[in-house]
């Protein structure tokens, strides 16, 4: 089979307002103008996907992340309690939100997540509730959260290889992961998807192997470029890899095509786009996720926002959040105040990040919430 990898679309420059194509996530009322019942930004992209980070801790110290000697976290007193996250949660569901995924930091390690799981599946609205997590805890967790309604898991592997992994995440085992991505996979809590950062000279000569392992335990495998985001100079290291690469990589060894930009069958819409990827010779095709927030941008159809772990509004990763929406609860704020409030900030939300231009964001992943 001849394999044809399209070109780079490059980084966003500039968006203009247009009526939405099939799929778009632009929100239209029935005359043409903005649906008031729904959350929009200024460029008319609707906003139907909350990231909740739990925690700002992390049982990691992944080298792409924080410095070895990890980052400041905030007070527990400083933190949104299960009930703030879910009084806030619901505004958000009212005006449109329909996807929820809990972050961290790492969200497993959060006391009681189990029963907040549950209430948050109980919200009407609702469609799905995902968790992304680095899996180090996740086998005995598994069972728990499925039956309290979580439905699917998203988990970090960068290595399949003991040694990279434990130097990657500064400590972390990769047999438990294993075993926590099989955990999920047997409950239910699928297709689980296993996201690895691509880094040059440490990662970047295991793609096939990955995509091997996850064909071998039915698993969705998807690369991600890396992006500038963190508290040191780990962004100067070089460690950069371009999807295109990535893929030109694979078709060296396997066969390789598109199959759309988001796969019709897979469940959360996010930004990746979705390769069939086989053996050569073989019969059966991985699906493989190509996350590339730098080299084929896709923030002109971003439709999410985050929520840090102490309260903080963050509408793009690229830049600083300061609408503080625990302040705005804990002050007894009504629902109809929070979305008055969402929505003038969402006014100011950014066409797109400037990370193609050099610049940085000055916080660790962990803080951001992913």
């Amino acid at each position: 089979m001849e394999t044809t990898i399209p070109a780079s679309s490059g980084p966003l420059q500039g968006i203009a307002p247009h009526a939405p194509a099939d799929g778009d996530s632009r929100a239209v009322g029935p005359l043409g103008g903005i649906d008031p019942r729904t959350l929009v930004d200024r460029l008319n992209r609707r906003v139907e996907y909350l990231r909740l980070s739990v925690t700002d801790r992390c049982n990691y110290r992944c080298t792409y992340c924080m410095p070895a000697e990890g980052v400041g976290v905030a007070p527990r007193s400083e933190i949104l309690t299960y009930e703030e996250f879910t009084i806030i949660t619901k505004a958000f569901v009212r005006a449109g939100v329909r996807r929820v995924r809990l972050t961290g930091g790492e969200p497993t390690l959060r006391k009681d997540l189990v029963s907040f799981v549950a209430s948050l599946a109980a919200i009407p609205g609702i469609e799905d509730l995902a968790m992304t997590t680095n899996g180090q805890l996740l086998e005995r967790l598994a069972r728990p959260l499925k039956d309290a309604g979580l439905r699917r898991v998203n988990v970090s592997l960068d290595s399949l290889r003991p040694d990279v992994f434990a130097r990657v995440t500064r400590g972390g085992d990769v047999a438990a992961v294993k075993a926590g991505i099989r955990a999920a996979r047997d409950v239910g809590l699928g297709p689980v998807k296993v996201n690895a950062v691509v880094l040059r000279g440490v990662n970047d000569e295991e793609l096939g192997a990955l995509v091997e392992f996850a064909a071998a335990e039915s698993l969705v495998m998807r690369f991600i470029e890396y992006m500038p985001i963190g508290v040191d100079d780990f962004a100067q290291s070089g460690a950069f890899v371009g999807v295109r690469e990535m893929r030109e990589r694979l078709a060296e060894r396997f066969d390789i095509e598109p199959i759309g930009a988001r796969a019709a069958d897979l469940p959360g819409g996010g930004p990746a786009t979705y390769w069939s990827v086989r053996a050569r010779g073989g019969t059966g095709s991985t699906r493989v996720g190509f996350i590339a927030a730098l080299s084929e941008s896709f923030c002109e159809r971003c439709n999410r926002v985050r929520l840090s772990a102490d309260g903080h509004l963050r509408e793009c990763l690229s830049t600083e959040g300061s609408l503080s929406l625990r302040d705005l609860v804990r002050g007894g704020a009504s629902e109809d105040v929070l979305l008055d409030v969402v929505r003038d900030a969402l006014r100011l939300k950014v066409d797109g990040h400037r990370f193609a231009d050099g610049v940085k964001t000055c916080a660790s992943m962990s803080h951001l919430g992913g």
